[in-house]
């Protein structure tokens, strides 16, 4: 049973298997770009949470260093904890309005979706 290359190191982590690039640098995943309608959503969800909200922003066009840059924008603007669920960012508490305007100035058309 012969491997090609470098499946894990320990001075880069995993690598990808397509490129052979550390996963966080791999050119295969970051080319591609989410698609979408353009629209962000807002989302308040409680379900699965033990009856916590947490505000879930969808449809952001970013990807990568981007996507965290503006989820730690947001998370400081609302003085709250969050973190990044594939291209979705999760907020906690019901902060809708307040994202929603960050987002707006930022130049997104924003729509608050769900309960």
């Amino acid at each position: 049973m012969a491997r090609k290359g470098t499946v894990y190191s320990t001075d880069q982590g995993r690598h990808c298997s397509a490129c052979g690039e550390p996963v966080p640098h791999c050119r295969c995943s970051n080319d591609t770009q989410p698609t979408g309608d353009g629209i962000v959503r807002l989302q308040r969800q409680v379900k699965g949470r033990n009856g916590k909200p947490v505000t879930i922003i969808t449809g952001l066009p970013l990807t990568g260093p981007d996507l965290k840059a503006i989820a730690k924008e947001l998370k400081n603007r609302c003085g709250v904890g969050g973190s990044i669920e594939e291209s979705n960012i999760l907020i906690q508490g019901d902060k809708r309005d307040r994202i929603r305007e960050v987002l707006e100035t930022k130049g997104y058309t924003v729509k608050l979706a769900g309960g």
